[in-house]
């Protein structure tokens, strides 16, 4: 199952949420305001690099460019809208948190 995170982690819990109930190895999908969680040096640091230890984590391109977030914490695989068609095919169902 592919977990959708749309909520800045500074904001919202949704990336504590979405840790709390993913089954190990399923990934995690960082877009719109969720993919703040990506960049380094923020309190969400910490927890995205637990996160990396048990699940592919994503980012989408296209979200990222629009914050202004050129540079993501080491291990976050960069997508873009292609990628994230793949992800969304390749699991299902998709919550949203």
């Amino acid at each position: 199952m592919l977990h959708m995170i749309n909520r800045s982690p500074l904001g919202s819990p949704s990336l504590e949420s979405a840790l709390r109930v993913a089954a190990k190895g399923a990934p995690l999908l960082l877009l719109e305001d969720g993919v703040y969680a990506a960049r380094p040096g923020t309190r969400a640091e910490g927890l995205v690099k637990t996160a990396l230890a048990a699940h592919p984590v994503y980012a989408l391109e296209p979200d990222l460019k629009a914050r202004g977030i050129e540079r993501v914490i080491e291990g976050i695989a960069v997508i873009g809208y292609d990628g994230f068609v793949e992800l969304v095919e390749e699991h299902s169902p998709v919550p949203w948190l």
